[in-house]
């Protein structure tokens, strides 16, 4: 659907975006996630052909984008883009929705259906002979999606689409999303901030850092698999330094971090320093006189709590296991049944296939 291949973009002598190598498959909903001013709107607007690549190239389809202005607009009629902040025409919402197929000279009657389709599906069929510059900050995002898909495009480009909405509205314009994918296989590339959101939508995601791709693939392995620190730390991983890999026997490697051993699963040979990849999630705290349940787990530590900080329902509980920091996520309630507070010594179980192993560079 995408082919973008040795993609740069430059501003005088600042590097916005630098070799951008990435592939986009038709149908999907692909999310491009990074730091705020890592490139992520820089890419949509290269993709929506808004500007042009300093160096590169950008196909659709197999259509290369480098053409005449005339092929240029033929292929952004294929293509919509819903910005941050929708900028909305000061007539009403049925004429906003309108514009597009309008400018398209669809005949009236076409554009009455498709107009009160796109609004049912936005569910603004109600609010047609509103102003549209009376509406709420959510039912205006909704206003723009309707707008971008009356067309039908191939390609529905979103940047940041809950970034100044409240919960019930950004759940909203998720289910919206999720909906115009499958409804329409609709091919849909959005950027975001919020990595909970990028897992509940992506079918793959793409990590921008610095102008740089510096990781795509699907949701397990930029989420638990990291390929490097600067990746771990932005999905959530506080990465775990000082790692040297002791021995390697029956495909199990053990990693000396300071006076602690950890067992996993690493090709990386005896004597590599390392950075071990845990994620909260996957850390089990217990006390530690319970009955241990092995499991499967391979790696006991005993510690003690030195950290606990709310997070809505949840606690994250970070503990000093001999010098090594490890951050767990617990209910409250589970919290409250360990009778867990700083200070407290604890057991912390994890498997060794839960834990990635990265080169400490």
């Amino acid at each position: 659907m995408i082919r973008i291949t040795g993609v740069s973009r430059r501003i005088g002598n600042r590097a916005i975006l630098d070799g951008i190598d990435l592939e986009i498959r038709k149908g999907e909903i692909f999310t491009l996630i990074g730091p705020s001013g890592s490139g992520k709107t820089s890419l949509l607007r290269l993709l929506d052909l808004l500007d042009l690549p300093t160096t590169g190239s950008i196909a659709i389809n197999g259509s290369v984008t480098d053409v005449s202005a005339q092929e240029r607009l033929s292929l952004r009629r294929r293509m919509a883009m819903v910005f941050q902040k929708p900028a909305v025409l000061n007539s009403t919402v049925e004429e906003n929705v309108a514009s597009g197929l309008k400018f398209r000279k669809i005949p009236g009657d076409e554009i009455s259906r498709d107009v009160a389709g796109a609004l049912n599906l936005v569910k603004l069929s109600h609010l047609t002979g509103r102003r549209a510059v009376t509406l709420s900050g959510g039912e205006m995002q909704r206003l723009a999606i309707a707008r971008a898909i009356v067309t039908r495009p191939d390609i529905l480009f979103l940047d940041e689409p809950t970034a100044n909405l409240d919960p019930a509205n950004s759940e909203m314009i998720e289910d919206l999303i999720l909906h115009i994918n499958r409804k329409f296989s609709t091919t849909i590339v959005l950027s975001t901030h919020d990595l909970i959101q990028g897992q509940r939508l992506a079918h793959r995601i793409g990590v921008i850092m610095d102008g740089h791709l510096v990781q795509a693939g699907n949701l397990d392995s930029v989420f638990y698999h990291p390929v490097n620190r600067a990746v771990a730390s932005f999905v959530g991983i506080e990465p775990v330094r000082g790692g040297i890999v002791e021995s390697s026997e029956n495909g199990l490697t053990t990693i000396a971090v300071g006076d602690v051993r950890i067992e996993a699963i690493t090709g990386e040979r005896p004597g590599t320093r390392v950075a071990l990849c845990i994620r909260p999630e996957d850390v089990t705290l217990g006390l530690p006189d319970a009955s241990p349940s092995h499991g499967s787990a391979r790696n006991f530590l005993q510690g003690t709590i030195k950290k606990m900080v709310p997070l809505g329902p949840y606690t994250r509980v970070t503990a000093d296991y001999s010098g090594m920091l490890l951050n767990a996520v617990l209910t409250g309630k589970s919290c409250d049944e360990l009778n867990l507070s700083v200070g407290s010594s604890v057991t912390a179980s994890i498997k060794a296939t839960a834990i990635h192993v990265i080169r400490d560079e």
